[in-house]
C-alpha cells in the first residue's frame, strides 16, 4: 500500500510545481538588452570622470549630482533643451495643421493624379535629410532664417508632413462617409463639422501622428545642427560639442544624455493607448 502512494504523491508534487514559461524568460531577457544602455547612461551621469575612466563598476562608488548640476546651471546646456522644445512644438503643430485637410482630402475625394501625389509625398519621407542639408542652408542663409527655430521647424515638415498624411488618411478611410453627409444635412458647416465631430473621431490618429512628428523632430541631428550655430542650437548638437581642452566630460554627457530622454518618455507615456489603437487598425 505504501509503495502505491509513493508514486502518486511524487506525481502530485511535480503537478504543483510551477511551469517555466520560456516566452516569459525570453521576454526578460529581451527588456533587460534593451534597458542595459539606459541603465549605463544613468550610471555613468552619477559618476566623476575619474571614476568613469578609471575603474569598471556596476553602480557609482562616489555618486554625485554635479553633472546635472552643471546641465541646469549652465545656459549653453539647458538652452538646448528649451530650443529642442519650440522648435518641436512648432514643427509638431505645423505639421498635423497642415497634414489633417491634407488627409481628409486624399480619404475623401478621387482627383487627377491623386494616388501620383500621394506616392510623391511618401518619396519625400525616404529621402535621407542628408540630401537636403546643402539646399536648406543655402535658402534659410539668404532669407535671413538660418540659426532660427522656425528655420528647423519647416525643414523637419519635408519629412514629418508626408508621414502625418499617410498615417492620418488610414484612420480618416475607417470613418464611414455617411457621417459626412448627415452633418451637412442637420446643417454643419465644413469647419463646425470637422472640429466637432469628425476630430473626436480620429483623435487616436491624430495622437499617432503628433508622436511620430514629434519623436522625429525630437532625435533629427543632421538638419538641427546644419541649420542653427547659437541661439537655436538644440541639445542634440550641443552634445556633439563636448570635447574640450581636458577631454571629453563622459559624465556631463551621459546627464545630457539621460535628460534628453525624459521628454520622448513622458510623449510615450501619454499617447501610449493611441498607438497601441494604431497598431490594432494596421495603420503604424
Amino acid at each position: 500500500m505504501a509503495d502505491m502512494t509513493a508514486p502518486r504523491t511524487a506525481a502530485a508534487r511535480s503537478l504543483s510545481l510551477p511551469r517555466v514559461n520560456g516566452s516569459a524568460i525570453v521576454m526578460v531577457v529581451y527588456l533587460l538588452f534593451l534597458l542595459l544602455p539606459i541603465y549605463w547612461l544613468l550610471n555613468m551621469s552619477l559618476k566623476t570622470n575619474t571614476e568613469i575612466l578609471g575603474t569598471f563598476s556596476l553602480w557609482p562608488r562616489d555618486l554625485t549630482l554635479a553633472n546635472y548640476a552643471t546641465i541646469l546651471s549652465d545656459p549653453s546646456w539647458y538652452m538646448g533643451y528649451v530650443n529642442s522644445l519650440i522648435y518641436v512644438v512648432i514643427n509638431t503643430t505645423i505639421s498635423i495643421t497642415v497634414a489633417l485637410p491634407a488627409a481628409y482630402a486624399f480619404s475623401r475625394y478621387t482627383f487627377l493624379g491623386d494616388k501620383h501625389l500621394f506616392f510623391w509625398l511618401l518619396t519625400n519621407r525616404m529621402a535621407p535629410p542628408a540630401v537636403f542639408a546643402l539646399p536648406f542652408f543655402q535658402l534659410y542663409s539668404s532669407v535671413g532664417l538660418f540659426d532660427t527655430h522656425i528655420a528647423v521647424a519647416l525643414a523637419h515638415c519635408l519629412f514629418n508632413v508626408p508621414l502625418a498624411v499617410w498615417i492620418l488618411e488610414g484612420f480618416m478611410r475607417g470613418v464611414p462617409k455617411e457621417i459626412d453627409e448627415t452633418a451637412y444635412i442637420d446643417g454643419y458647416s465644413f469647419p463646425r463639422f470637422f472640429v466637432k465631430i469628425f476630430m473626436p473621431l480620429i483623435a487616436s490618429g491624430i495622437g499617432v501622428a503628433a508622436f511620430f512628428c514629434f519623436m522625429f523632430s525630437w532625435v533629427e541631428l543632421l538638419l538641427s545642427r546644419t541649420l542653427t550655430s547659437v541661439d537655436a542650437k538644440p541639445i542634440a548638437a550641443t552634445m556633439t560639442r563636448t570635447v574640450g581642452a581636458s577631454g571629453v566630460d563622459w559624465g556631463v554627457l551621459a546627464a545630457a544624455g539621460v535628460l534628453t530622454i525624459i521628454p520622448g518618455a513622458l510623449v510615450i507615456y501619454f499617447v501610449r493607448n493611441y498607438i497601441a489603437k494604431g497598431f490594432a487598425l494596421g495603420r503604424v
